[in-house]
Protein backbone atom coordinates (compact mmCIF):
# COMPACT_ATOMS: atom_id res chain seq x y z
CA UNK A 1 0.00 0.00 0.00
CA UNK A 2 2.30 2.81 -1.24
CA UNK A 3 -0.08 5.69 -0.52
CA UNK A 4 -2.39 4.81 2.36
CA UNK A 5 -5.45 6.92 2.95
CA UNK A 6 -4.89 8.63 6.30
CA UNK A 7 -7.43 10.46 8.45
CA UNK A 8 -6.08 12.62 11.29
CA UNK A 9 -7.82 13.01 14.65
CA UNK A 10 -6.02 15.79 16.54
CA UNK A 11 -6.51 16.01 20.30
CA UNK A 12 -6.93 19.78 20.70
CA UNK A 13 -8.95 19.97 23.91
CA UNK A 14 -6.11 20.39 26.38
CA UNK A 15 -6.99 22.50 29.41
CA UNK A 16 -3.35 23.46 30.00
CA UNK A 17 -3.51 24.05 33.75
CA UNK A 18 0.29 24.24 34.04
CA UNK A 19 0.35 27.09 31.49
CA UNK A 20 -1.96 29.26 33.57
CA UNK A 21 -2.52 32.23 33.30
CA UNK A 22 -1.89 31.96 29.54
CA UNK A 23 -4.74 29.42 29.50
CA UNK A 24 -7.10 31.47 31.63
CA UNK A 25 -9.30 32.26 28.61
CA UNK A 26 -8.03 29.83 25.96
CA UNK A 27 -7.11 26.17 25.58
CA UNK A 28 -3.48 25.10 25.47
CA UNK A 29 -3.36 24.51 21.67
CA UNK A 30 -4.61 28.07 21.15
CA UNK A 31 -1.80 29.73 23.13
CA UNK A 32 0.27 32.02 20.86
CA UNK A 33 3.80 30.92 20.02
CA UNK A 34 6.67 32.66 18.27
CA UNK A 35 6.08 35.82 16.26
CA UNK A 36 2.84 34.78 14.53
CA UNK A 37 1.75 31.24 15.38
CA UNK A 38 -0.46 29.31 17.80
CA UNK A 39 0.75 26.03 19.28
CA UNK A 40 -1.82 24.09 17.23
CA UNK A 41 -0.30 25.39 13.97
CA UNK A 42 2.65 23.02 14.33
CA UNK A 43 0.74 19.73 14.27
CA UNK A 44 -1.54 21.04 11.50
CA UNK A 45 1.42 22.18 9.40
CA UNK A 46 3.14 18.82 9.89
CA UNK A 47 0.04 16.98 8.70
CA UNK A 48 -0.50 19.19 5.66
CA UNK A 49 3.19 19.10 4.73
CA UNK A 50 2.88 15.29 4.96
CA UNK A 51 0.00 15.43 2.43
CA UNK A 52 -2.62 14.52 5.03
CA UNK A 53 -5.53 16.82 4.28
CA UNK A 54 -8.44 15.20 6.14
CA UNK A 55 -8.14 16.54 9.70
CA UNK A 56 -10.58 16.65 12.59
CA UNK A 57 -9.69 18.74 15.66
CA UNK A 58 -11.38 17.41 18.78
CA UNK A 59 -11.84 20.39 21.11
CA UNK A 60 -13.19 20.76 24.61
CA UNK A 61 -11.99 23.39 27.11
CA UNK A 62 -12.32 27.13 26.37
CA UNK A 63 -12.39 26.40 22.66
CA UNK A 64 -13.73 29.64 21.15
CA UNK A 65 -10.30 31.20 20.60
CA UNK A 66 -9.14 28.03 18.85
CA UNK A 67 -12.32 27.81 16.76
CA UNK A 68 -11.86 31.39 15.56
CA UNK A 69 -8.21 30.79 14.74
CA UNK A 70 -9.00 27.68 12.67
CA UNK A 71 -11.82 29.50 10.86
CA UNK A 72 -9.51 32.37 9.88
CA UNK A 73 -6.36 30.39 9.19
CA UNK A 74 -7.03 26.84 8.10
CA UNK A 75 -9.59 26.78 5.31
CA UNK A 76 -8.39 24.18 2.80
CA UNK A 77 -9.69 24.06 -0.80
CA UNK A 78 -13.50 23.82 -0.56
CA UNK A 79 -13.82 22.27 -4.03
CA UNK A 80 -12.22 19.06 -2.71
CA UNK A 81 -14.52 17.62 -0.02
CA UNK A 82 -11.84 15.20 1.13
CA UNK A 83 -9.61 18.12 2.16
CA UNK A 84 -10.67 19.85 5.38
CA UNK A 85 -9.66 21.00 8.85
CA UNK A 86 -12.84 20.71 10.92
CA UNK A 87 -13.50 21.47 14.58
CA UNK A 88 -15.38 18.72 16.45
CA UNK A 89 -16.74 19.60 19.92
CA UNK A 90 -18.06 16.88 22.23
CA UNK A 91 -21.24 15.50 20.66
CA UNK A 92 -22.39 13.85 23.91
CA UNK A 93 -23.95 10.93 22.10
CA UNK A 94 -23.00 8.67 25.02
CA UNK A 95 -24.55 10.92 27.66
CA UNK A 96 -24.10 14.39 29.14
CA UNK A 97 -20.34 14.03 29.81
CA UNK A 98 -17.59 15.73 27.86
CA UNK A 99 -14.65 13.73 26.51
CA UNK A 100 -13.32 11.66 29.41
CA UNK A 101 -9.89 10.99 27.86
CA UNK A 102 -8.14 10.65 24.51
CA UNK A 103 -9.57 7.23 23.73
CA UNK A 104 -13.06 8.30 24.77
CA UNK A 105 -12.79 11.37 22.51
CA UNK A 106 -12.03 9.23 19.46
CA UNK A 107 -14.63 6.62 20.43
CA UNK A 108 -17.32 9.30 20.52
CA UNK A 109 -16.42 10.15 16.91
CA UNK A 110 -16.15 6.68 15.39
CA UNK A 111 -18.95 7.63 13.02
CA UNK A 112 -16.66 10.23 11.41
CA UNK A 113 -13.95 7.64 10.89
CA UNK A 114 -16.38 5.14 9.38
CA UNK A 115 -17.69 7.85 7.09
CA UNK A 116 -14.21 8.39 5.59
CA UNK A 117 -13.09 4.73 5.64
CA UNK A 118 -9.33 5.46 5.89
CA UNK A 119 -6.60 2.83 5.79
CA UNK A 120 -4.84 4.46 8.77
CA UNK A 121 -5.90 6.86 11.50
CA UNK A 122 -3.37 9.28 12.96
CA UNK A 123 -4.25 10.24 16.54
CA UNK A 124 -1.96 13.18 17.30
CA UNK A 125 -1.69 15.74 20.09
CA UNK A 126 -1.88 19.48 19.48
CA UNK A 127 0.40 20.60 22.30
CA UNK A 128 3.94 20.28 20.94
CA UNK A 129 6.48 22.24 18.91
CA UNK A 130 8.26 20.09 16.31
CA UNK A 131 8.62 19.08 12.65
CA UNK A 132 7.58 15.61 11.52
CA UNK A 133 6.90 13.88 8.21
CA UNK A 134 4.01 11.63 9.15
CA UNK A 135 4.29 9.69 5.89
CA UNK A 136 7.65 8.31 7.02
CA UNK A 137 5.98 7.02 10.18
CA UNK A 138 3.21 5.50 8.02
CA UNK A 139 5.75 3.71 5.83
CA UNK A 140 7.42 2.29 8.95
CA UNK A 141 3.99 1.14 10.15
CA UNK A 142 3.26 -0.68 6.91
CA UNK A 143 6.74 -2.19 6.52
CA UNK A 144 6.42 -3.76 9.97
CA UNK A 145 2.84 -4.94 9.41
CA UNK A 146 2.01 -3.03 12.60
CA UNK A 147 -1.41 -2.66 14.14
CA UNK A 148 -0.34 0.43 16.08
CA UNK A 149 2.75 2.61 15.84
CA UNK A 150 3.78 5.05 18.58
CA UNK A 151 6.12 7.96 17.86
CA UNK A 152 9.06 7.70 20.27
CA UNK A 153 11.63 10.35 21.12
CA UNK A 154 15.07 9.25 22.32
CA UNK A 155 15.89 11.15 25.53
CA UNK A 156 18.81 10.91 27.96
CA UNK A 157 18.15 8.18 30.50
CA UNK A 158 18.66 10.63 33.35
CA UNK A 159 15.75 12.76 32.08
CA UNK A 160 13.39 9.96 31.09
CA UNK A 161 11.53 9.85 34.41
CA UNK A 162 9.72 13.03 33.35
CA UNK A 163 8.06 11.21 30.44
CA UNK A 164 5.93 8.24 29.61
CA UNK A 165 8.58 5.66 28.68
CA UNK A 166 8.43 2.81 26.17
CA UNK A 167 10.23 -0.51 26.58
CA UNK A 168 10.81 -2.11 23.19
CA UNK A 169 12.55 -5.10 21.64
CA UNK A 170 15.43 -4.82 19.17
CA UNK A 171 13.01 -4.75 16.22
CA UNK A 172 11.04 -1.87 17.76
CA UNK A 173 8.10 -3.92 18.96
CA UNK A 174 6.78 -2.45 22.21
CA UNK A 175 6.77 -4.68 25.26
CA UNK A 176 5.44 -2.27 27.87
CA UNK A 177 4.61 1.34 28.76
CA UNK A 178 5.72 3.06 31.96
CA UNK A 179 4.29 6.35 33.20
CA UNK A 180 7.16 8.50 34.53
CA UNK A 181 9.09 5.54 35.95
CA UNK A 182 11.72 5.98 38.62
CA UNK A 183 14.00 3.52 36.82
CA UNK A 184 13.24 3.83 33.09
CA UNK A 185 14.34 1.06 30.70
CA UNK A 186 16.89 2.04 28.06
CA UNK A 187 16.48 1.88 24.30
CA UNK A 188 17.70 -1.28 22.52
CA UNK A 189 21.44 -0.87 21.94
CA UNK A 190 21.44 2.59 23.59
CA UNK A 191 22.16 2.17 27.31
CA UNK A 192 22.28 5.94 27.94
CA UNK A 193 18.94 6.79 26.34
CA UNK A 194 15.28 5.85 26.69
CA UNK A 195 12.25 6.03 24.42
CA UNK A 196 9.77 8.73 25.50
CA UNK A 197 6.28 8.54 24.06
CA UNK A 198 5.44 11.66 22.03
CA UNK A 199 1.68 11.09 22.32
CA UNK A 200 1.36 10.58 18.54
CA UNK A 201 -0.20 7.29 17.42
CA UNK A 202 -0.88 5.66 14.07
CA UNK A 203 -3.57 2.95 13.96
CA UNK A 204 -4.63 0.50 11.33
CA UNK A 205 -8.31 1.36 11.13
CA UNK A 206 -9.75 -2.07 11.93
CA UNK A 207 -7.49 -2.30 14.99
CA UNK A 208 -8.70 1.09 16.17
CA UNK A 209 -12.34 0.08 15.81
CA UNK A 210 -11.99 -3.10 17.82
CA UNK A 211 -9.69 -1.54 20.44
CA UNK A 212 -12.07 1.34 21.13
CA UNK A 213 -15.14 -0.87 21.29
CA UNK A 214 -13.37 -3.25 23.66
CA UNK A 215 -12.13 -0.28 25.66
CA UNK A 216 -15.67 1.05 25.95
CA UNK A 217 -16.83 -2.26 27.44
CA UNK A 218 -13.91 -2.20 29.89
CA UNK A 219 -14.43 1.43 30.88
CA UNK A 220 -11.07 2.50 29.41
CA UNK A 221 -10.77 6.21 28.64
CA UNK A 222 -7.18 6.91 27.60
CA UNK A 223 -4.80 5.60 24.95
CA UNK A 224 -1.54 5.93 26.85
CA UNK A 225 -2.81 4.69 30.20
CA UNK A 226 -5.30 2.03 29.12
CA UNK A 227 -5.64 0.92 25.48
CA UNK A 228 -2.03 0.83 24.34
CA UNK A 229 -0.66 -1.17 27.31
CA UNK A 230 -3.42 -3.73 26.69
CA UNK A 231 -2.83 -3.84 22.92
CA UNK A 232 0.87 -4.54 23.47
CA UNK A 233 -0.11 -7.94 24.85
CA UNK A 234 -2.29 -8.93 21.89
CA UNK A 235 -1.30 -6.89 18.82
CA UNK A 236 1.74 -5.74 16.88
CA UNK A 237 2.53 -2.39 18.52
CA UNK A 238 5.77 -0.71 17.43
CA UNK A 239 7.86 2.29 18.46
CA UNK A 240 8.82 4.63 15.63
CA UNK A 241 12.15 6.33 16.34
CA UNK A 242 11.55 10.03 15.78
CA UNK A 243 15.31 10.52 15.35
CA UNK A 244 14.97 8.72 12.01
CA UNK A 245 12.43 11.22 10.71
CA UNK A 246 14.19 13.32 8.08
CA UNK A 247 12.84 16.74 7.18
CA UNK A 248 14.15 18.59 4.10
CA UNK A 249 15.69 22.00 4.61
CA UNK A 250 16.88 21.59 8.21
CA UNK A 251 20.26 23.26 8.79
CA UNK A 252 23.19 21.41 10.30
CA UNK A 253 23.22 23.68 13.35
CA UNK A 254 19.62 22.92 14.29
CA UNK A 255 18.63 20.28 16.81
CA UNK A 256 17.80 17.59 14.29
CA UNK A 257 14.99 15.88 16.23
CA UNK A 258 13.61 18.99 17.91
CA UNK A 259 10.45 18.32 19.95
CA UNK A 260 9.20 20.27 22.92
CA UNK A 261 6.21 19.80 25.16
CA UNK A 262 5.50 23.44 26.03
CA UNK A 263 3.12 22.46 28.80
CA UNK A 264 4.66 24.63 31.52
CA UNK A 265 5.54 28.31 31.63
CA UNK A 266 9.25 27.50 31.94
CA UNK A 267 9.18 25.10 28.96
CA UNK A 268 7.17 27.60 26.92
CA UNK A 269 9.64 30.38 27.73
CA UNK A 270 12.70 28.25 26.91
CA UNK A 271 11.20 27.10 23.60
CA UNK A 272 10.97 30.73 22.55
CA UNK A 273 14.66 31.18 23.35
CA UNK A 274 15.33 28.20 21.04
CA UNK A 275 14.02 30.32 18.14
CA UNK A 276 16.62 33.06 18.65
CA UNK A 277 20.25 33.46 17.68
CA UNK A 278 22.22 33.24 14.45
CA UNK A 279 22.02 29.44 14.65
CA UNK A 280 18.76 28.67 16.49
CA UNK A 281 17.97 25.19 17.74
CA UNK A 282 14.67 25.42 15.87
CA UNK A 283 14.69 27.65 12.79
CA UNK A 284 11.16 28.64 11.82
CA UNK A 285 12.31 29.69 8.34
CA UNK A 286 12.34 26.57 6.19
CA UNK A 287 10.86 27.03 2.69
CA UNK A 288 10.81 23.25 2.23
CA UNK A 289 8.69 22.63 5.34
CA UNK A 290 6.60 25.70 6.05
CA UNK A 291 4.58 26.43 9.14
CA UNK A 292 1.27 28.06 8.33
CA UNK A 293 -0.88 30.38 10.40
CA UNK A 294 -3.28 33.27 9.89
CA UNK A 295 -2.73 35.58 6.94
CA UNK A 296 -2.15 38.94 8.61
CA UNK A 297 -3.35 41.88 6.51
CA UNK A 298 -1.72 44.74 8.41
CA UNK A 299 1.52 46.67 7.73
CA UNK A 300 5.08 45.54 8.28
CA UNK A 301 6.90 46.34 11.51
CA UNK A 302 8.37 49.85 11.87
CA UNK A 303 11.34 51.07 13.92
CA UNK A 304 12.38 54.61 14.89
CA UNK A 305 15.82 54.86 16.58
CA UNK A 306 15.41 51.37 18.04
CA UNK A 307 18.15 49.10 19.33
CA UNK A 308 17.20 45.50 18.63
CA UNK A 309 19.48 42.54 19.29
CA UNK A 310 18.71 38.86 18.70
CA UNK A 311 14.95 39.27 18.67
CA UNK A 312 11.86 38.44 16.60
CA UNK A 313 9.50 41.31 15.76
CA UNK A 314 5.99 40.61 14.46
CA UNK A 315 4.18 42.48 11.69
CA UNK A 316 2.42 45.72 12.51
CA UNK A 317 4.56 46.49 15.54
CA UNK A 318 5.92 50.00 16.11
CA UNK A 319 9.09 50.46 18.15
CA UNK A 320 10.30 53.96 18.91
CA UNK A 321 13.48 54.64 20.83
CA UNK A 322 13.40 51.31 22.69
CA UNK A 323 16.06 48.70 23.41
CA UNK A 324 15.06 45.06 22.89
CA UNK A 325 17.30 42.07 23.58
CA UNK A 326 16.71 38.29 23.29
CA UNK A 327 12.96 38.74 23.00
CA UNK A 328 9.94 37.82 20.88
CA UNK A 329 7.56 40.67 20.06
CA UNK A 330 4.34 39.61 18.34
CA UNK A 331 1.95 41.57 16.11
CA UNK A 332 0.81 45.17 16.52
CA UNK A 333 2.78 45.85 19.67
CA UNK A 334 3.59 49.48 20.48
CA UNK A 335 6.81 50.09 22.41
CA UNK A 336 7.61 53.68 23.30
CA UNK A 337 10.76 55.67 24.04
CA UNK A 338 13.30 54.59 26.66
CA UNK A 339 11.73 51.14 27.12
CA UNK A 340 14.08 48.23 27.79
CA UNK A 341 12.91 44.66 27.17
CA UNK A 342 15.21 41.73 27.89
CA UNK A 343 14.49 37.99 27.47
CA UNK A 344 10.76 38.54 27.22
CA UNK A 345 7.71 37.60 25.17
CA UNK A 346 5.29 40.41 24.34
CA UNK A 347 2.07 39.21 22.74
CA UNK A 348 -0.23 40.89 20.24
CA UNK A 349 -1.79 44.31 20.75
CA UNK A 350 0.17 45.13 23.89
CA UNK A 351 1.37 48.67 24.57
CA UNK A 352 4.50 49.31 26.62
CA UNK A 353 4.67 52.95 27.66
CA UNK A 354 7.85 55.01 27.87
CA UNK A 355 10.50 54.37 30.50
CA UNK A 356 9.37 50.84 31.35
CA UNK A 357 11.76 47.96 32.04
CA UNK A 358 10.80 44.32 31.48
CA UNK A 359 13.06 41.33 32.14
CA UNK A 360 12.19 37.62 31.79
CA UNK A 361 8.52 38.50 31.40
CA UNK A 362 5.64 37.12 29.35
CA UNK A 363 3.02 39.78 28.64
CA UNK A 364 -0.19 38.33 27.22
CA UNK A 365 -2.40 40.08 24.66
CA UNK A 366 -4.26 43.37 25.12
CA UNK A 367 -2.12 44.69 27.95
CA UNK A 368 -1.27 48.31 28.63
CA UNK A 369 1.94 48.56 30.65
CA UNK A 370 2.04 52.00 32.23
CA UNK A 371 4.98 54.39 31.91
CA UNK A 372 8.05 53.67 34.05
CA UNK A 373 6.80 50.21 35.06
CA UNK A 374 9.24 47.60 36.36
CA UNK A 375 8.45 43.93 35.71
CA UNK A 376 10.96 41.19 36.45
CA UNK A 377 13.14 43.19 38.85
CA UNK A 378 11.46 42.70 42.23
CA UNK A 379 10.14 39.18 42.78
CA UNK A 380 8.00 40.04 45.79
CA UNK A 381 6.33 43.01 44.10
CA UNK A 382 5.76 41.00 40.91
CA UNK A 383 4.22 38.11 42.85
CA UNK A 384 1.69 40.46 44.42
CA UNK A 385 0.39 41.45 40.99
CA UNK A 386 1.23 38.63 38.58
CA UNK A 387 2.16 34.96 38.32
CA UNK A 388 5.86 34.25 38.97
CA UNK A 389 7.42 30.84 38.31
CA UNK A 390 10.06 29.22 40.51
CA UNK A 391 12.68 30.24 37.96
CA UNK A 392 11.58 33.88 38.16
CA UNK A 393 9.59 34.25 34.92
CA UNK A 394 6.81 36.80 35.38
CA UNK A 395 3.54 36.25 33.51
CA UNK A 396 1.15 39.16 32.98
CA UNK A 397 -2.28 37.66 32.16
CA UNK A 398 -4.39 38.68 29.20
CA UNK A 399 -5.50 42.28 29.55
CA UNK A 400 -8.67 44.12 28.64
CA UNK A 401 -7.12 46.98 26.68
CA UNK A 402 -8.51 47.33 23.16
CA UNK A 403 -7.16 49.23 20.19
CA UNK A 404 -8.19 52.90 20.25
CA UNK A 405 -6.11 54.31 17.42
CA UNK A 406 -2.96 54.82 19.49
CA UNK A 407 -0.70 52.77 17.23
CA UNK A 408 -2.35 54.29 14.17
CA UNK A 409 -1.36 57.73 15.49
CA UNK A 410 2.31 56.69 15.36
CA UNK A 411 1.97 55.23 11.88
Amino acid sequence: MPNPKILAMVMAGGEGKRLYPLTCERSKPSVPFGGRYRIVDFVLSNLVNSHIFAIYLLVQYKSQSLIEHIRRSWGLAPIFPEQFVTIVPPQMREGPEWFQGTADAVYQNLSLIRQHAPDLVAVFGADHIYRMDVQQMAHFHLENDADVTVAALPVPLAQASAFGVIESADDGRIRQFYEKPQYPPSMPGEPTRAYASMGNYLFSTDTLYTALEEGKRRGEKDFGSHLLPRLCQSHRVFAYNFANNLIPGIRDYEEQSYWRDVGTINAYFLAHQDLLGLEPKFNLFNPRWRFASSEYQGPSAKFIHAEIENSIIGDGSFIKGARIHNSVIRREVLIEEDVEIDESIIMDYAIIRRGSRLKRAIVDRYNLICADSRIGYDRQTDAERYTVTDSGIVVVPKGKYRYDGTIGHYW
